[in-house]
């Protein structure tokens, strides 16, 4: 009789374990004083999050333009993915955070107008809010990055303008940025109804594309943050990935740079986010 109830309480843990899930909350408001307002973002809590007592590390996930924190959510299937991965021992527990970049102005950017720091709010404001809020680990190693077309921006953007915070960055099917001074006016002008001077656009050209950052940074600080680079081959965005992988290859730069068939749709990047889990896991690990 002992036996049977040992073996039956072991095989109730085993199966509470094995249909334990994780948990997004798709709405999560804080108040920001540098854009004046709440902000959302969604997070992704990890199977074991309410179970343990650990911290766990972070993966910034941004959407592209037209969504918002939701998008992963509803469209990238960011909870099944996730805990498949998990399950399955490809990635790490971690927990995923979800901000918003749609909300009053698009983009993860400082304007190039001076009165919308969308960037200053993320680092000042919205990490440190989740990184306080959440049991989560807040060193460089365990903290990474990662988003699709102007969130793929947003992440070679960080990484490159934040080394020193990233363990790793998945840039996917990314707009890496303006390539000219004039680029950044004729954006100015259309998106804004803003004429630009010469020397605002130098410095939001200096600032935010990747390949001035690249050319800028040292091959120390650009290689201190671990890089896979996902596109599809029918992407209107494949020139400038490519574009960033020569550049990275003239400096020497490890890295990894996949073309994979598929467009720039949400068909490519589900298939995209298990590697982007099994890619920042292994550089949350001890090698």
């Amino acid at each position: 009789m002992k036996k049977r109830l040992v073996f039956s309480f072991c095989f109730l843990l085993s199966l509470m374990s094995f249909t334990q899930t994780g948990k997004v909350f798709d709405k999560v408001s804080h108040s920001s004083t540098i854009l004046k307002g709440d902000r959302n973002f969604a997070i992704y809590l990890p199977p074991d999050y309410e179970t343990s007592q650990r911290s766990y590390p972070v993966l910034y996930l941004l959407h592209g333009a037209g969504d918002d924190q939701t998008g992963w959510v509803q469209f990238g299937e960011v909870l099944y993915i996730t805990d498949k991965a998990i399950k399955e021992g490809k990635a790490t527990p971690m927990i995923i955070v979800m901000p918003d970049a749609f909300t009053n102005r698009m983009g993860y950017f400082n304007d190039v107008r001076g009165d919308w720091d969308y960037e200053d709010y993320f680092f000042k404001e919205l990490m440190p809010h989740v990184e306080t809020t959440y049991r989560i680990k807040r060193q460089k190693r365990y903290r990474a990055v990662a988003g699709l077309s102007m969130g793929g921006g947003g992440s070679f953007m960080y990484a490159l303008r934040h080394p020193e915070l990233f363990s790793s960055a998945c840039p996917l099917s990314a707009y890496v940025g303006p390539k000219s001074v004039d680029e950044v006016k004729r954006m100015a002008k259309q998106y804004y109804n803003y004429e630009a001077s010469s020397a605002e656009a130098r410095k939001y050209l200096s600032n935010y594309s990747a390949l001035s950052l690249i050319e800028s940074k040292t091959k120390k600080e650009i290689e201190s943050v671990k890089w896979y680079i996902d596109c599809g081959d029918d992407d209107f965005l494949y020139e400038g990935n490519s574009l960033v992988h020569i550049a990275l290859r003239k400096k020497e730069v490890p890295h990894e740079f996949r073309i994979r068939d598929g467009g720039h749709s949400w068909t490519y990047w589900r298939t995209a986010l298990p590697k982007v889990l099994e890619f920042v896991s292994n550089t949350f690990h001890q090698n």
